[in-house]
């Protein structure tokens, strides 16, 4: 992407510029009356959201993130997609999709009637995705930054067979302390527990069939990374350390992914500091474990959150 030419297009003088971000990577800066905001247009990804009047950033970016190609950057909201989670095929493809290591295209920038900035993002199918995923598509990602941040992920299949998605907003959250940090609103909802999966001393091996019950809000003291399914609409980060908490309202997904590295997964990371997760938490809009999408020839599928700020 041409800067100059980024910013002659797309640029809206005072409130939204195109400059070289880490790594060169082309960055959109918004600075309206309602907060701050930056979003790599490698990857499609929000790096930032502060609203005017808060002392901290809504979403969390390691200190180690790699912005290089072909690269996910730690942090943000990356999209997972076509897949979330390892490849489902075992064939050595990325996890959680290609996206997310791709450059996408500026579509359009508009100021809203309340003063909101709204950007679209468009990815579309080429020779090297479709070797990977040999369907053809459009993706585009919606981003209105205002007095809250509105995420939009639409696919549309513009091919001539259903194709059947998993994906995620894999939201990294900026918390105070995520050892008194709470999540609640999945209380009564069962999930899928990856880290017990993954736990080789386990006895007896966990059932992957086997959902366990929410008992309470989810309180972090260990790792964890669950998949929440037939969840509700909207949920709640309480950040007390920051005096906030943070709401998330949902659309076009009935799954949920709560996630924290802890010590031991921190420490494996080349990209993530060894003790910042206690800095984060990722709760992610999801299409994920049961909850797979089939988008019919010509049809589009549309998931989203709207996230905001709330104080006592």
């Amino acid at each position: 992407m041409d800067i100059t030419q980024a910013n002659d297009e797309f640029g809206i003088p005072g409130v939204l510029s195109i400059c070289a971000g880490n790594g060169g990577f082309p960055l959109i800066c918004i600075d309206n009356d309602h907060a701050r905001a930056e979003i790599s247009v490698y990857a499609g990804q929000v790096l930032a959201y502060q609203p005017e009047q808060e002392q901290h950033d809504l979403l969390f970016v390691s200190e180690h993130a790699l912005f290089q190609p072909g690269k996910a950057i730690k942090g943000g909201i990356p999209v997972c997609w076509p897949w979330f989670g390892r490849d489902p095929d075992d064939r050595g493809r990325p996890d959680h999709g290609f996206v997310r290591a791709r450059g996408w295209k500026l579509l359009s920038t508009e100021t809203m009637v309340d003063g909101a900035t709204r950007v679209r993002l468009g990815c579309r199918d080429d020779e090297a995705t479709r070797a990977l995923w040999p369907y053809r598509f459009a993706l585009e990602l919606e981003v209105t930054v205002g007095a809250t941040l509105a995420v939009a992920l639409v696919t549309r299949n513009t091919g001539p067979a259903p194709v059947t998605i998993t994906q995620a907003l894999h939201t990294y959250f900026n918390v105070g302390d995520v050892r008194r940090a709470q999540v609640l609103g999945l209380a009564g909802h069962s999930y899928l527990d990856k880290v017990a999966l993954s736990d080789p001393t386990a006895t007896p091996a966990a059932d992957p069939d086997a959902p366990v019950e929410q008992s309470g809000p989810i309180n972090f003291d260990g790792p964890v990374n669950r998949i929440y399914l037939d969840t509700a609409d909207r949920l709640i980060i309480d950040d007390p350390s920051f005096g906030r908490q943070i709401q998330i309202d949902r659309e076009g997904s009935r799954s949920a992914v709560v996630w924290n590295p802890w010590i031991e997964q921190s420490r494996q990371m080349g990209d993530f500091g060894d003790d910042e997760y206690l800095g984060m938490v990722c709760v992610e809009t999801t299409n994920a474990g049961t909850d797979a999408v089939t988008i019919a020839p010509g049809a589009s599928h549309r998931m989203a959150s709207r996230y905001g700020i709330l104080h006592d």
